[in-house]
């Protein structure tokens, strides 16, 4: 892969690696907690968007919605060089690079699929709409309707997990990447936003065991702290 494919401000350190462009958030901590998971090897570049990177023209030529993560594989399909942003992409690309971490059968993987865009379309924009109106608009609002529309909302989408859950050790048959998309947000909740008790968490008892256990893999804690500020 020609180098001046690369964005120049973050440079490989070897460019036959995968390339991730990410921060420690829930969102890129999905595909680094991927890559480990996989025992992939890659460089890793922190995009800081508390400090704008993200809006960087170069950051935008592989990411054009300018979110985080943005993954350049080298070795892509059809012997070309591939440039992915969005994270259920992303991790969908790897588990069908590698064979791992996916269901085998097409029923199976429709299934999978389903819990994949439960994770993006509700999981992760509804938790990050509670964050902000739970911990950042705190002094940016004159009523308290959004914290609770979204309190509300998280605790209804923490009860589907339940249910999912609770006669099952993993969302899916197997630990998978499902998992990976899902429990950096669950783990958020009670981490960075500190809103285990406000949240009522405990009641959760099946969501609070898969927690407990899919944050116990080493893979896990290697990848939650890549690209961290």
């Amino acid at each position: 892969m020609s180098l001046n494919l690369y964005p120049h401000r973050w440079p490989p350190t070897d460019p036959s690696l995968i390339q991730l462009y990410s921060m420690a958030t829930p969102n890129g901590q999905k595909v680094s907690i991927c890559l480990e998971e996989m025992g992939l090897r890659y460089d890793a570049h922190l995009i800081n968007i508390s400090q704008g990177d993200q809006m960087h023209p170069e950051f935008i030529r592989i990411s054009p919605n300018n979110k985080i993560p943005a993954l350049i594989d080298p070795d892509g399909p059809e012997g070309k060089p591939l440039a992915l942003m969005e994270s259920i992409v992303i991790l969908h690309y790897l588990a069908n690079k590698t064979g791992q971490f996916f269901p085998r059968t097409y029923r199976a993987q429709l299934d999978a699929q389903q819990w994949l865009t439960f994770q993006a379309a509700h999981i992760g924009p509804m938790f990050g709409q509670f964050g902000h109106f739970h911990v950042y608009a705190k002094d940016k609002t004159s009523d308290t309707y959004g914290e609770q529309r979204y309190t509300a909302e998280t605790r209804r989408l923490l009860g589907i997990l339940e249910a999912r859950l609770k006669d099952r050790e993993y969302l899916m048959d197997d630990y998978s990447i499902v998992d990976m998309a899902t429990a950096p947000w669950v783990n958020c909740l009670a981490g960075f936003y500190q809103s285990y008790e406000y949240l009522g968490m405990a009641e959760f008892t099946a969501v609070e065991r898969w927690r407990a256990q899919v944050t116990a893999r080493p893979a896990y804690q290697r990848g939650m702290v890549v690209c961290k500020p």
